[in-house]
């Protein structure tokens, strides 16, 4: 669904699919840590697949884009209703 869309949200779903995002978000969150209180980046770099490293990269970078725009729209309904 576009970005300012009229059309009727299914609200029972989303939030279900958010909740849903936040836990596998927090899952990834924790598996990343673990990987980092374990290996240094160099050995990181140096025994990992560079394609499955990429891959993540790419994948943390979308997430962090997306979750930006919600976070300057969270602020601005905020700013408004004060």
């Amino acid at each position: 669904m576009q970005s300012g869309s009229r059309k009727q949200v299914d609200v029972a779903r989303l939030k279900a699919e958010v909740t849903a995002a936040g836990v596998e978000i927090l899952s990834a969150h924790c598996a990343a840590d673990r990987v980092r209180l374990h290996y240094s980046p160099e050995d990181i770099i140096a025994f990992s697949e560079r394609s499955t490293l990429k891959r993540a990269i790419t994948s943390s970078q979308a997430l962090y884009r997306f979750f930006s725009l919600i976070e300057v729209q969270l602020k601005r309904t905020e700013d408004s209703s004060r």
